[in-house]
């Protein structure tokens, strides 16, 4: 059972090793959804120092891919290193659950998802772990290693115990990496360490250290907030800008001519972020979760989920605001994926945005160098039919283009913004 006192927990800390021997000697370490994009870098780390790494994945598309040397999505350095892996036969993509027999580490990157009105389902992951648990190997360490509700850790160690596994060794070991710089991240940033008992917190210690990172004790609870807390604030932070932005329109004032002001030589407003669409498959859902189940009125996280999910509809306001007759316009949206130069379209709020303008809009069209999604249209097109441009994600190569068209670009990232 978890303790009740933070003893082991400050004993736990202060070792600089209390598991001897070389922590590739656990067998096998299999990442269950190891082909998505927490799974796959952490197991291309590992298997990059010497560990045998199986990843587990549902989706027999990203196994076969994985296993045919093909990123299934952007990582730096992974398309380099991805085949070295394979052919020094240290990791190997699956859909057989029989690696967890064999495996002395099973990470699970599966995490509490939130359902239809934004509440955390706990039972999906539950019922993923009552399949998974029979099937460890004795004496297993298990790591939790996605976004859970505060609690899910402690739930966790009851349903091993109540099936009989109390052998396995349970901890939480949250990622907080940015996608697609998880390679280069895995081996600087601090891991944070929780456990349900000393063992499994020193287990799950001295295999970390293995990547390099610092290494951070925490209660399970408090490991938890700590990765709640991270996506939230950066959420936050995002919704304060915004609604700096949407206020400063009210002054007629140029927010981004102020934004460049505050922070220039002045260090306290380095984190002052740029508005924009902020979303992606971390930021909104774990502001759900911390409110979820939350008996604190998180009315903080509440407003930020108000303020960014309505700016698709504040922009196309904008431009109405400005005298646009988008009901006779070609609307082009440049940028589909969560974020800039990335490939990853999930929760992006530029499909909210295209949702909205079709309500208003004669036409739209859009365009992404990177997101895979048959319905996107050529850059050059866009720009060509488009009789006003909106910003959904200023990738990076959108910033030299000289537009003959109006442009509604929140970021202020583009230079020439009409």
């Amino acid at each position: 059972m978890t303790p009740s006192n933070d003893s082991w927990l400050a004993k736990t800390a202060s070792a600089s090793s209390t598991v001897s021997g070389d922590p590739r000697d656990v067998g096998n370490v299999a990442i269950v959804g190891g082909c998505g994009h927490v799974g796959l870098p952490l197991g291309m780390a590992f298997a990059n120092k010497g560990f045998q790494v199986d990843l587990l994945d549902l989706s027999v598309e990203r196994v076969n891919s994985v296993n045919e040397g093909r990123m299934p999505f952007k990582e730096r350095g992974a398309d380099e290193l991805l085949p070295q892996l394979l052919r020094a036969s240290k990791l190997k993509a699956t859909t057989d659950a029989g690696v967890l027999k064999r495996a002395g580490v099973v990470i699970v990157t599966i995490g509490t998802p939130v359902g239809d009105f934004l509440d955390p389902q706990v039972n999906p992951f539950n019922r993923a772990m009552r399949q998974l648990i029979p099937q460890l190997a004795p004496n297993a360490l298990l790591i939790l290693r996605s976004t859970v509700v505060p609690g899910v850790t402690a739930m966790t160690q009851r349903t091993l115990e109540e099936m009989g596994r109390g052998d396995v060794d349970l901890s939480f070991c949250p990622e907080r990496i940015v996608q697609e710089y998880s390679l280069e991240e895995l081996e600087k940033l601090p891991q944070i360490i929780s456990a349900t008992n000393p063992r499994a917190a020193e287990r799950a210690a001295e295999l970390f250290r293995a990547l390099g990172p610092k290494i951070i004790f925490l209660k399970p609870v408090e490991a938890e907030l700590a990765k709640l807390f991270c996506n939230c604030f950066r959420y936050i932070q995002f919704a304060a800008s915004n609604q700096f932005l949407l206020i400063s329109q009210h002054y007629g004032a140029d927010f981004h001519r102020i934004y460049h002001a505050v922070r220039e030589d002045y260090p306290r407003m380095a984190a002052f972020a740029r508005p924009g669409l902020a979303a992606g498959p971390c930021l909104v859902k774990d502001t759900a979760q911390l409110g979820g189940f939350n008996k604190v009125n998180y009315i903080l996280g509440n407003a930020a989920m108000m303020v960014n999910e309505g700016m698709p509809a504040e922009m196309v306001e904008m431009a109405k605001r400005r005298g646009y007759k988008l009901t006779e316009m070609t609307v082009g949206v440049l940028g589909m994926g969560f974020k800039i130069n990335n490939d990853d379209p999930r929760d992006s709020l530029s499909y909210k945005l295209k949702k909205v303008l079709q309500l208003e809009a004669k036409k739209v069209i859009c365009t992404d160098p990177w997101v895979p999604d048959p319905n996107l249209r050529p850059l050059d097109e866009v720009l060509e039919q488009s009789d006003i441009i909106f910003v959904g994600t200023p990738h990076d190569c959108y910033r030299s283009i000289k537009f003959k068209q109006p442009v509604i670009d929140i970021t202020g990232i583009l230079s020439n913004d009409k």
